[in-house]
């Protein structure tokens, strides 16, 4: 099935379209594969770019709307502003196409993507199965949105610090945000945003089962930098 798969939580405005196939059995991992995708980074575009990079994805790839079977949209954690156009546009192309929107924690596609990457290398097969994966991204204010996996599976986050107060001891790689990674002395994954066919092997299960999706729920950990702001003017002025 045809699957479009957006997200607005980092900097980077992601769009694609990615097949979805199950397995051959219920132990096969459900089949991904790109079909057309579109990504830019520009914090300050999410609005401007991401329709038209959905429509610009099913022109390369010569299909309509209507081929489209289920949407999947990162819900962060992100900055107030870019992951709500994300959310209210993939809310949107769900009402106006009858079909289900899935919303997945974006630190789980960047994790899956860095899963792939780490099953290609030659050390994958002597790793301990008490190996973590650290995600980290920008969440300004020099702080980071974190979680931590292992075995593919969430056991910690996501939660919002400083790098310095982060306790990376457990985990033995890292992939994220380019800028934030190199504070952690920790092997780097190339895996720094949410891709689309990682959006999608977060919720293939779901999709492929065609349950029905649980509402959309944005993770933003913490206030709008606006009303953060406008408490701290308050508190300078005695109000």
């Amino acid at each position: 099935m045809l699957v479009l798969a957006v997200d607005t939580a980092t900097p980077a405005v992601t769009a694609g379209l990615v097949e979805l196939e199950q397995g051959a059995d219920p132990a096969t991992p459900a089949q991904t594969r790109i079909v057309a995708s579109r990504v830019r980074v520009d914090p300050r575009a999410h609005a401007e770019v991401l329709t038209p990079q959905i429509l610009e994805c099913l022109t390369e790839a010569g299909r309509s709307r209507t081929d489209i079977a289920a949407l999947v949209v990162g819900v962060g954690p992100g900055p107030f502003t870019g992951l709500r156009v994300g959310m209210a546009t993939a809310a949107a192309f769900g009402d106006a196409l009858g079909i289900p929107v899935y919303g997945v924690c974006s630190l789980d596609a960047i994790a899956a993507d860095a899963a792939i990457d780490l099953g290609q290398r030659p050390e994958a097969a002597v790793l301990p199965p008490t190996s973590e994966l650290l995600v980290v991204t920008d969440a300004r204010r020099r702080e980071v949105y974190w979680a931590r996996y292992r075995e593919g599976a969430r056991v910690a986050g996501p939660e919002v610090c400083k790098p310095a107060d982060l306790d990376a001891n457990q985990a033995t790689a890292i992939a994220g945000s380019a800028s934030h990674v190199d504070f952690f002395d920790l092997p780097v994954l190339p895996a720094e945003t949410p891709s689309p066919v990682g959006l999608v092997r977060v919720a293939a299960a779901e999709v492929l089962a065609r349950t029905v999706p649980e509402p959309l729920v944005p993770l933003y950990l913490r206030r709008p930098d606006a009303v953060e702001n406008a408490y701290r003017a308050l508190d300078r002025t005695g109000a």
